[in-house]
């Protein structure tokens, strides 16, 4: 089968089922073309929460299922590959951090939402790229503890100085691999081009960055900014929608090796075989999933700046 006929049967089943498409940003270009709604991980599942459907087909990793198994534990949420995970968020248990916990008890938790359903039920609140900040500063504690990105962690403390933070040091393998020789030379070649870059990466590749942002801040800042060309520091499957909703704009990556395997694991062929079998179902333990969606919640609660 081809694939726009796999991609007319896919959309053909989701309606017979009562299903949403959700797809993160970093998913193949045509996993993206199927999905009712793209976005970041969080974002999808509000939206999923929101939505009258109660079949959800989410297009990412396991532990952003788990968010909106958490936030809509009356819907199905379905995951096409069991075994897409994120190597960040398999970084840190929830022993691991009950340990750390356990050596600063005057803590507050902050952990972002790359994390398991677990790690978030021993959290005292979660954050995501776009609101970290914000969280952080409205935490009464004078101690954080940042989980499980000790980039986005360092990203909090810069801004947030009056805090003393502690990083747990795990690290998303994509961003992290960025190296300043490699922006310092796309910069080079591209001198009119603005740097847009997550703040997954490293301390010193946002010190040369024009914008930092989460996926969905790269969006807006490149759908609002008059610039024509932008170089990206974040997963390269932003750029199908880049591209799409700015088709006069020219986007670089800051390096061609941004590729996130568990990201692109899922195929279209997948997304069908989860609509036919109804599988894999994703749930959450029900005494996890009050206390993470409590981390959670409390997230949601905080205005940003």
């Amino acid at each position: 089968m081809d694939q726009k006929k796999l991609q007319q049967k896919i959309k053909q089943l989701a309606a017979e089922k009562d299903a949403l498409l959700i797809a993160h940003n970093y998913e193949r270009d045509e996993v993206q073309e199927i999905a009712d709604i793209t976005g970041d991980s969080l974002a999808l599942s509000v939206e999923a929460q929101k939505t009258d459907k109660q079949v959800i087909v989410f297009c990412g990793v396991h532990f952003m299922a788990e968010s909106a198994a958490i936030l809509s534990p009356e819907k199905t949420v379905l995951l096409p590959r069991a075994d897409a995970g994120c190597p960040m968020a398999d970084m840190v248990t929830a022993e691991g951090l009950k340990a750390l916990k356990k050596q600063h008890p005057d803590a507050t938790v902050v952990t972002y939402v790359n994390s398991s359903a677990a790690v978030k039920a021993e959290s005292d609140i979660c954050c995501t790229s776009s609101n970290a900040v914000s969280v952080a500063r409205s935490v009464a504690a004078k101690k954080l503890l940042l989980v499980p990105d000790r980039n986005l962690g360092r990203y909090i403390a810069k801004n947030v100085p009056e805090k003393d933070c502690i990083f747990w040091e795990g690290y998303c393998p994509t961003h992290d691999r960025l190296r300043v020789e490699e922006v310092e030379q796309v910069k080079a070649d591209h001198p009119e081009a603005l740097f847009m870059v997550h703040p997954e990466c490293q301390p010193e590749i946002l010190a040369l960055a024009d914008h930092i942002c989460s996926t969905s801040g790269m969006y807006e800042f490149a759908a609002e900014n008059p610039a024509k060309k932008f170089i990206v520091g974040t997963e390269n499957g932003i750029l199908w929608r880049l591209r799409k909703e700015n088709p006069d704009k020219q986007f670089i990556m800051a390096n061609r090796e941004m590729f996130c395997p568990t990201m692109k694991i899922t195929s279209l062929e997948d997304v069908l075989r989860c609509l036919e079998t109804m599988e894999t179902r994703i749930t959450v333990a029900e005494d996890i999933r009050v206390k993470a969606r409590l981390a959670l919640d409390k997230m949601l609660a905080v205005p940003r700046d």
